[in-house]
């Protein structure tokens, strides 16, 4: 596989000296000639692609270490339980090793209106089956007329993830809600296959950041205002040291009657106003 993406993108490189070759002479046949092929649509800035590939994937290019299904990716997020509900935080940057696909990537996906999911691994496998089970959600509603617990939609995540193991998902994604009578409950499912239920999660490449705010600054005690910026203050930490985190901080409150997005930040002005804090 990993010889096969070299040969693509070596061809893919060839092509595109033969389209600036063509494109400096300028005349209106080398203009229709190249309207003609493929090379016409817009190609990826690379200018090596051969190096593009070795920093965006892990293992040595042969048999044994498939690149194709071991890309470098990286996020920060993070969830917690407290005496008012849940308050979830992620950032917004999706990066594939040193390239930076985009800084606006809504990072926490709205199940139901009682259900969250984080994302963290690949967006594409976390954007869909989330979507999915927001799909399997509303069925198992309309079949019971009453809404689906945290545990059972973690579950069905859950069971997709695991019957797909080995298969090259990239996915570790927290699930959030309130269920009625019981209070907040918030699992942690990924591609593995495990599936944890627990009170405090951070979960992506600045996770050991967001963990090390988060440790200093929990209380059960906390109010929604103070839960919030715990959650703020340890997302932007991360982003401040990983370099594969980073955009926007949204934050998100859980609660009896559903959930609420707090908030928005750019990291940046998150920097200055807590730069202007400790002065």
């Amino acid at each position: 596989m990993a010889l096969k993406l070299n040969a693509a993108f070596g061809a893919l490189d060839s092509e595109r000296k033969r389209h600036d070759r063509a494109a400096k002479r300028g005349t209106d046949a080398d203009a229709m000639a190249l309207m003609e092929t493929p090379s016409h649509f817009l190609l990826p800035g690379l200018q090596q692609p051969q190096d593009f590939l070795a920093g965006a994937f892990t293992g040595k290019g042969d048999e044994m270490n498939d690149p194709a299904l071991k890309f470098l990716h990286g996020t920060t997020t993070l969830g917690f339980i407290f005496q008012g509900g849940i308050v979830l935080a992620v950032d917004s940057r999706a990066s594939m090793g040193s390239y930076i696909g985009s800084q606006t990537v809504k990072k926490c996906i709205e199940i139901t209106p009682y259900l969250l999911g984080t994302m963290a691994g690949g967006a594409a496998d976390c954007q869909y089956w989330e979507r999915h089970l927001g799909r399997l959600c509303r069925l198992y509603e309309l079949r019971n007329r009453e809404r689906i617990s945290v545990a059972a939609a973690s579950k069905l995540l859950h069971n997709i993830m695991y019957s797909y193991k080995g298969y090259g998902l990239s996915m570790g994604t927290m699930v959030a809600g309130w269920d009625k009578g019981v209070g907040p409950n918030l699992y942690y499912c990924d591609s593995d296959g495990t599936r944890v239920k627990g009170e405090k999660f951070s979960v992506g490449s600045g996770s050991p950041y967001a963990y090390g705010v988060l440790d200093a600054g929990f209380r059960p005690d906390l109010s929604v205002p103070e839960a919030c910026e715990l959650g703020r203050r340890a997302i932007y930490h991360a982003t401040f040291r990983d370099a594969a985190s980073g955009g926007f901080v949204s934050v998100y409150h859980v609660h009896e009657d559903g959930w609420t997005k707090v908030s928005v930040d750019d990291v940046e002005q998150l920097h200055w106003k807590y730069e202007a804090e400790r002065k």
